[in-house]
């Protein structure tokens, strides 16, 4: 039997934009409780993203997470001794966080630059439809697709 559902924790908007999801993304990137470094890392990778693109950051980020955010995900679910991959909607909140995850996890992935670099690469690939953050939604989109024969599992 499973208990209350967890309260939504309160996430404090950034200084500079006043925005929760860019403070969430903050608190993504934040390794060791060092906030400021986290920050400065944002900052700085929106700054090269106006450089490079000559458009307002706000709307390119925005963007790139909204290509970026599945839309339908896979969850196992066990049915008479058989697991089975249902698919399921993705909540938008849930969406845009795995969408955030996932471009912290591609961008530490390489290798040989500062993380700056490595995020507005990664927000431009998203911005413009390509790169690894877009491949894994679409994987998910697959994954999705091809069991659509077990949703009527969903409950």
């Amino acid at each position: 039997m499973r208990r209350r559902r967890a309260p939504k924790r309160e996430v404090k908007p950034d200084p500079k934009y006043n925005s929760e999801v860019i403070g969430n993304f903050i608190n993504i990137i934040m390794l060791h409780g060092k906030k400021s470094i986290a920050q400065k890392i944002i900052y700085n990778a929106f700054d090269s993203v106006e450089q490079k693109l000559k458009e307002d950051p706000l709307k390119v980020f925005f963007s790139a997470l909204d290509n970026a955010r599945p839309r339908m995900t896979v969850k196992p679910r066990r049915i008479g001794g058989a697991t089975y991959q249902v698919p399921l909607e993705v909540p938008k909140d849930r969406g845009i966080s795995m969408a955030l995850r996932w471009i912290k996890e591609i961008a530490l992935k390489k290798k040989g630059r500062q993380m700056e670099t490595k995020l507005a690469e990664e927000i431009i690939a998203a911005y413009k439809l390509e790169g690894a953050v877009i491949k894994k939604k679409e994987d998910a989109h697959k994954m999705a697709d091809a069991n659509r024969a077990f949703a009527h599992f969903r409950y």
